[in-house]
């Protein structure tokens, strides 16, 4: 299934639901795109689609400066995943094709 396109993710992080809004262009596997929360938005890196799986980083700055890893499923129009966050362990995000 094709990933490019709009999404809106709700992560599950220690601080509550977060929720932000997620751009992807898949290039032979190559996964592009920007993530943006809260006002803020950054390209993202290390992208990759590979059939329904995908996986990309994002720097953000705030609450703290972190690099998150995600990795998940597309599944039609909804992703699910996992959201790796440093020393802090994973935690579970969903996103819906805006």
């Amino acid at each position: 299934m094709a990933v490019d396109g709009n999404w809106n993710i709700v992560m599950t992080t220690p601080m509550g639901e977060r929720k932000a809004t997620l751009t992807l262009n898949n290039a032979g596997g190559t996964l592009t795109g920007t993530q943006g929360a809260d006002g803020n938005s950054g390209e993202i890196f290390d992208g990759t689609a590979n059939g329904d799986d995908v996986a990309w980083k994002i720097s953000i700055t705030n609450p703290m400066p972190l690099t998150l890893a995600f990795t998940g499923k597309v599944s039609g129009d909804n992703m699910s995943g996992e959201m790796g966050i440093g020393p802090m362990g994973s935690f579970p995000f969903t996103g819906t094709r805006a």
